[in-house]
């Protein structure tokens, strides 16, 4: 059934009231570091540390997140406060002498870990780009914006980076196009960018060319670099989360374009794509992995709920119906919200539980880890608040119209 006005007020509240009365009091301010800066994120179910060090993706995810509510829900002291420990710690402590950024650091900011590729960049960008956008600052927008073209030259430049595999069987991955599309976007929205246009087509385009398979219909996660399957245990995993992420990323396009029609139907095809390929019809919730031929998958938590494949199903299908009105994506939407909010969140203590077994019964406490922190969910909750709320005044002003023009 689609969802009606009241049904659609219903959810805006329900998404908001969630986000500032559960998910953000779970973690600020109890999180700030306020001895060596940053915040303390690697937490158990009922909010106590486990863990003192700072993975640096989450230093950066938790100051945007900040500094976005600070831009957009009300202008709070304690939320900008709060940002500039993040950013702080980030320039201060997670650039290596290469200019590259760290991915594991000690509490008081040495480093334990460096990864391959750039996403500790990237998530650094919209930080400090929300967070100049937040104080006006000129020198922090020249320095999100320098580092998002140093994240474009690691993007672009073969041999830049080491590589992940050998030449003896090369492959591309669909995670940089994609982080680095919405890393572009964000920056567009807040401080802008004059470059984000042209390369957000770029990268749209990578997605569509290489990973989107219609004769199968799926969206790899990894292709050989002329973008056709590699028939190997790691080339045939896919990752329906992380498709669906990108789905609405594409579809986050589309609606900043005036709903274009071609990247509308390009983001709920790869979001129908993967719906079927990862929906637990037994059990409910998104699996894991899959494999494109339905094959054995190797990890053995492949079968496994993750928390943050729910949040961004949960976006996309709500996108996808908001934005074409088809009554699959409202069911769709149904569907996930009604399993993630009746088995992810902890009812004592607030927030969610992060992993559940194929089952839905919870694996382990865990709300906080290297992987897991303020993100995912808040970001799901106050997006879907937004959009409810801009298709709420969009019927509002449209009735309006409808009396005045009678």
């Amino acid at each position: 059934m689609l969802y009606s006005t009241t049904d659609l007020v219903q959810l805006r509240d329900f998404y908001r009231q969630q986000l500032l009365e559960n998910t953000v009091p779970f973690w600020f301010p109890r999180s700030y570091d306020e001895e060596y800066g940053g915040y303390l994120l690697m937490r158990d179910a009922d909010g106590t540390l486990l863990d003192d060090d700072k993975a640096v993706w989450i230093q950066g995810r938790a100051a945007w997140l900040l500094s976005t509510l600070y831009n957009t829900v009300f202008p709070n002291p304690e939320w900008l406060r709060g940002a500039r420990y993040g950013i702080d710690f980030l320039q201060q402590h997670c650039f290596d002498t290469d200019g590259r950024m760290f991915f594991h650091m000690a509490r008081n900011g040495q480093p334990i870990r460096k990864r391959r590729y750039f996403f500790s960049e990237t998530f650094t960008v919209i930080a400090s780009a929300a967070y100049a956008q937040a104080t006006g600052s000129d020198s922090m927008a020249a320095f999100s914006r320098s580092l998002f073209g140093q994240c474009v030259e690691y993007a672009s430049t073969p041999g830049l980076l080491p590589p992940k595999y050998t030449a003896t069987r090369p492959a591309r991955g669909i995670g940089v196009p994609m982080i680095m599309l919405n890393t572009a976007q964000q920056l567009r929205a807040t401080i802008g960018d004059s470059r984000c246009g042209a390369y957000i087509d770029q990268w749209i385009n990578e997605i569509e060319t290489f990973f989107v398979k219609d004769d199968i219909r799926c969206v790899m996660e990894t292709v050989a670099p002329d973008g056709s399957v590699i028939d190997h245990i790691d080339g045939r995993t896919l990752n329906p989360g992380h498709a669906i992420e990108g789905a609405w990323f594409i579809l986050h396009e589309a609606r900043h374009r005036g709903n274009d029609a071609r990247l509308t139907a390009l983001g709920c095809k790869m979001l129908d794509y993967m719906w079927e390929r990862g929906w637990d019809n037994e059990h409910g919730g998104i699996f894991y992995f899959r494999d494109v031929y339905h094959k054995p998958v190797q990890e053995y938590w492949q079968d496994m709920k993750f928390w943050w494949p729910h949040n961004e199903a949960i976006i996309a299908t709500l996108l996808a119906y908001l934005m074409t009105g088809n009554e699959k994506y409202a069911r769709w939407h149904q569907q996930v919200h009604q399993y993630a909010y009746g088995h992810f969140p902890d009812k004592e203590n607030g927030e969610w539980f992060g992993y559940l077994h194929r089952n839905g019964t919870v694996a382990q406490t865990a709300k906080g880890n290297l992987f897991k922190g303020p993100f995912h969910l808040p970001r799901q909750e106050w997006y879907c608040w937004r959009i409810l709320q801009e298709h709420l005044d969009k019927q509002e002003q449209a009735a309006a119209g409808k009396v005045v023009t009678n």
